[in-house]
């Protein structure tokens, strides 16, 4: 059983979007301050948008959290839809608006699904004639909630000293270079260059790939069309053990790929090396074990001079930081739209176009970053388990010396 489990609920032109994260433990500092600053980040990022424009994201705890503590019982969070005041009729909740519907523009059934989206699979799938019944809560509105959990479980990982972070590696056909992306890069590496990407356009930290990047996406909203990329997230001071090899579900690996795979648009993950383990030979990317001996003010621990296996082997965390990578498809959303079907006439039609972004790759980054920390909150307070802060803590220090004793 996962120690913390989360919902979410919420349309994207609906009032709200409703998180519930149960299993914090009392005593953790959390503050809706906290978690509105990483909702700032999900919305920056070149290629967004007009609804970024429309929505300034504000968090509101509603429960689980008192005079700035966690209690133990679960967290509440609300986040407001101000779009939600011109979709009132289109998105009520009440029978009585459906004969209303037609004096509103938005409110026009929406009967031709747009390719690369959920919207034909759904409309099947859940006996739809509406297709808006299904791009409502398949939208990517829904992750500005799951950044919002993720900032909880980002502060319960400060009490651990373990660091969540991303920047963008590539956009359409414009890379970053890649000496700045390496998977072996040391702790202190990794944060110095997301501190770098926090302050591009596009949160890439090679600052000519980035310029490059913004004028791609230019052209491309010029065109009408969108962009997709890739980025890294990695997590630093994750200490060894934290996932288990026993059963499939348990692995911290799939517990990761599956929470990064479940973002609108990603198409593909790999931890780090990843695909390019499959073009070279087992001594070439097996990372090799060292032994530091206990030193005048420092401690002995096992080590490795290279992370091609991204810091987890054999469904747990080495020791090493945790660099994984994965790849965003272009929104499928188009200003001029492709072909599809109408499912109520079968005619062949150009898709519908609901406003979306040109390019959102830097917005998915941060959006990773969530779920890869509320896993990894997850995997730490499965081992070091406790009902408060204090002993949860407690129980890290003494893992950490035994295994510097190891």
């Amino acid at each position: 059983m996962a120690h913390l489990r989360f919902l979410t609920a919420g349309e994207s032109h609906g009032k709200a979007l409703i998180g519930i994260l149960e299993g914090v433990p009392s005593g953790f500092t959390i503050t809706a301050k906290d978690i509105d600053s990483e909702l700032r980040r999900r919305q920056g990022g070149y290629g967004r948008g007009g609804r970024m424009r429309i929505e300034s994201d504000h968090a509101e705890i509603l429960s689980g959290v008192r005079h700035g503590k966690t209690i133990g019982s679960p967290i509440a969070i609300l986040v407001e839809n101000k779009d939600w005041v011109n979709w009132t009729e289109t998105m009520s909740t009440e029978q009585r608006a459906l004969g209303r519907l037609s004096k509103n523009e938005k409110g026009t059934v929406i009967t031709r699904p747009r390719p690369g989206h959920a919207d034909l699979a759904g409309a099947l799938k859940y006996d739809h004639r509406d297709v808006r019944n299904v791009l409502e809560r398949s939208s990517a509105r829904e992750t500005a909630m799951r950044v919002a959990l993720g900032a909880v479980a980002k502060q319960i990982l400060s009490g651990f000293d373990i660091i969540v972070g991303s920047y963008v590696t590539r956009i359409g056909t414009v890379n970053g270079q890649r000496s700045q992306f390496n998977v072996h890069s040391s702790e202190n590496k990794l944060i110095q260059v997301f501190k770098k990407a926090e302050q591009s356009p596009v949160r890439c930290p090679d600052t000519a790939a980035s310029k490059k990047m913004v004028n791609l996406i230019d052209r491309a909203i010029q065109q009408g069309n969108s962009l997709g990329g890739l980025f890294q997230v990695f997590v630093t001071g994750v200490p060894a053990g934290i996932g288990s090899h026993v059963h499939w579900d348990r692995k911290l690996d799939s517990r990761l790929a599956q929470a990064v795979m479940s973002i609108p648009a990603l198409k593909g993950v790999e931890i780090g090396l990843g695909f390019e383990m499959g073009t070279k030979t087992g001594s070439a990317v097996m990372d090799e074990i060292f032994y530091k001996a206990r030193g005048k003010g420092q401690s002995a621990g096992f080590y490795r001079k290279t992370n091609n296996a991204g810091g987890i082997e054999g469904g747990m965390s080495n020791g090493m930081p945790i660099v994984l990578s994965a790849v965003m498809k272009p929104i499928p959303t188009l200003r001029k739209p492709l072909m599809s079907v109408d499912i109520k006439t079968k005619r062949s039609f150009k898709a519908a176009y609901e406003r979306s972004d040109t390019c959102a790759v830097p917005a998915a980054a941060v959006v990773a970053e969530a779920v890869v920390a509320l896993v990894i909150a997850d995997a730490c307070l499965e081992k070091f388990g406790g009902d408060s802060k204090k002993e949860v803590l407690r129980n890290y220090t003494s893992y950490n010396s035994y295994i510097s004793n190891f």
